[in-house]
């Protein structure tokens, strides 16, 4: 795997990181109908998780929405996550594949996660709708009984596997989750 960043992927998170490219207004959690997953860098990124505080991961496959660590606009009605929610966040870009990739550690409770919640996956075709902006395909994974999370982003759909969502985050995508 490449962890290097090329020009054009500089060039691409001075960009997204400018606030008058990503920022967008704040979304109350009672309007959170976003579809769109967004990972910019590690300091700008979305997942998905339950439209409600509590729900069960997989029982939300289709009805999940999507929250960011702040506003983005790439991500229209998104809500923000839970302050302490993303407790460590590990980021690659993999230039030979072209995809981007975050995994770590969530605390559970600052969204009413259950310890007995074995996860579940999120990816194009769950929730319905749902993407990555800038990329044909994703997969995520939230385990809330490991209190671990992954998410990839891909060019190539063969790059995010969606076949193996029984097995969790370490062995559909690897990375790091100190």
């Amino acid at each position: 795997m490449k962890f290097s960043l090329t020009i054009a992927s500089i060039a691409l998170f001075i960009a997204a990181t400018s606030k008058t490219a990503t920022e967008a207004a704040p979304v109350s959690l009672a309007t959170v109908t976003g579809q769109t997953a967004a990972l910019i860098s590690a300091s700008q990124y979305c997942i998905f998780l339950p439209p409600k505080k509590g729900g069960n991961i997989a029982d939300n496959e289709d009805k999940a929405v999507a929250f960011c660590n702040k506003a983005i606009s790439t991500a229209p009605k998104a809500g923000i996550l839970p302050t302490g929610f993303i407790k460590s966040i590990h980021f690659v870009h993999d230039t030979t594949k072209n995809y981007v990739q975050i995994t770590g550690k969530i605390d559970r409770s600052k969204y009413s996660l259950s310890a007995s919640d074995g996860g579940g996956q999120y990816d194009m075709k769950a929730p319905v709708g749902s993407h990555c902006a800038g990329y044909t395909s994703f997969v995520q994974l939230i385990e809330p009984d490991e209190q671990i999370y992954c998410l990839r982003c891909c060019k190539n759909k063969a790059d995010c596997p969606t076949n193996k969502s029984t097995k969790g985050c370490k062995a559909v995508l690897g990375g790091s989750y100190s």
